[in-house]
C-alpha cells in the first residue's frame, strides 16, 4: 500500500486493551493505532479525520487514559450532523468505545457497548470525555482554520471534481490537501489549538 510517508511520522496510540488481552488476540494486551489505522477505517485523509485523532491524542493527555474502552463519549450534535459521525468514528475506533451497535462482553466484562453517544446537546462542548472510573471529564471543539487551505485549493478542488483538472492540477490538489493534514499532526504545538479544550 502507497501512502503519503509523513503518516508513518505521526505519533501513534499504545492503549491497553483487555478483551483483546482476554482472548489472545495480542499477547501482552497492548494494542498500537497509528494515523494510517484511521485513514484505513475513515477511507480517506483530510483536516476532519487529522483533528479527530487530534482530539483523541489530547483526550488520552489531559484524561491519562492508557485503557480502551474506559471513557465514555459524548456528542453534541446527531450522528448525522456534518462531519459528527465521522469524528466520531476514528474517535470511536481509537479508544475501543461503541454506540447501542457494539460488543457487549463476556461474564459481565469487556463492554464496549453505549459508550458513544450523540445528540447530547445540553453539553458545552462538540465532544465531551468520561472516565468511567473516576468521573473525571474533559471537552473539545475542533477548529481546523488553525490551520488554514492554501489559496489555490478552491479553485483547483472545483477542477477536480468537475473532471476539468489537468493530471499536474490533480497532483498540486492532491500535495496540497495532504500538506494542510501533515502541518496539522505534525506540529504538535498547535495540537490545543485544534482541540481547544473547553
Amino acid at each position: 500500500m502507497n501512502y503519503p510517508s509523513f503518516y508513518d511520522k505521526v505519533e501513534k496510540f499504545v492503549l491497553f486493551d483487555e478483551l483483546s488481552s482476554f482472548l489472545g488476540a495480542t499477547v501482552d494486551g497492548k494494542v498500537e493505532i497509528s494515523y494510517l489505522d484511521c485513514v484505513k477505517l475513515a477511507g480517506h485523509s483530510c483536516p476532519t479525520v487529522a483533528g479527530s485523532y487530534i482530539i483523541a491524542k489530547e483526550a488520552k493527555r489531559e484524561l491519562e487514559i492508557t485503557k480502551r474502552s474506559a471513557v465514555k463519549i459524548s456528542f453534541k450534535e446527531p450522528r448525522d450532523s456534518g462531519v459528527t459521525g465521522v469524528i466520531g468514528s476514528v474517535i470511536g475506533y481509537i479508544f475501543g468505545c461503541s454506540d447501542e451497535g457494539g460488543f457487549s462482553g463476556i461474564g459481565g466484562r469487556f463492554n464496549r457497548k453505549n459508550l458513544l453517544s450523540f445528540g447530547n446537546s445540553t453539553q458545552d462542548a462538540m465532544v465531551e470525555f468520561e472516565c468511567i472510573n473516576s468521573n473525571k471529564k474533559v471537552g473539545f471543539n475542533l477548529d481546523t482554520s488553525v490551520v488554514p487551505t492554501d489559496s489555490q485549493m478552491p479553485q483547483l478542488m472545483q477542477k477536480a471534481l468537475g473532471g476539468l483538472a489537468s493530471s499536474q492540477e490533480l497532483k498540486s490538489f492532491q500535495e496540497l490537501w495532504q500538506g494542510r493534514v501533515e502541518n496539522m499532526l505534525l506540529n504538535k504545538e498547535l495540537w490545543d489549538k485544534i482541540a481547544k479544550k473547553i
